[in-house]
């Protein structure tokens, strides 16, 4: 088979997975509706929230906090530590310990991610999730779980 005869494959391979996908839509997300999560929980105290928005103002949040808070809990040992705090606070060498890391600068390099995000906060010698965040970082691994299938 010939370069020409490659590319001519697939340029019809293209087109045929172009013309079978759906046509990109500009309608507006439909603003009836409502998303919400709540919940009241004891943890390391008791924490209640409860939060709704309509589709499209859960749309048009801003792209780049929102990435930032889903990139710093896509990680794996990221995510060990925030599940740690959730048990309540702990310090760098108890997180170490717990995500079986072999240095605390290997949990301040991931721990700086997290307070960026605003998913982990420091308080004195001690790391956190803040109050405010328990619900809300509980529900965001309650949701993977059930867009990777573990909850069926």
């Amino acid at each position: 088979m010939t370069d020409d005869d490659r590319l001519a494959a697939l340029e019809a391979r293209v087109a045929a997975l172009e013309s079978a996908a759906p046509a990109p839509t500009t309608e507006a997300v439909d603003d009836s509706g409502l998303v919400s999560y709540e919940g009241a929980v004891r943890l390391h105290g008791e924490v209640s929230w409860r939060i709704g928005y309509s589709p499209a103002g859960v749309v048009d949040l801003p792209s780049a906090p929102t990435a930032e808070v889903l990139a710093a809990l896509g990680h794996p040992v990221r995510l060990a530590l925030v599940r740690r705090l959730l048990l309540g606070p702990a310090s760098a060498a108890e997180l170490q310990d717990a995500a079986e890391l072999s240095s605390t600068g290997q949990v301040y390099h991931h721990l700086r991610a997290l307070t960026a995000a605003r998913v982990v906060e420091q308080d004195g010698r001690a790391f956190r999730v803040p109050a405010t965040g328990v619900v809300p970082v509980l529900t965001m691994l309650l949701a993977a779980g059930d867009v990777a299938g573990l909850l069926r």
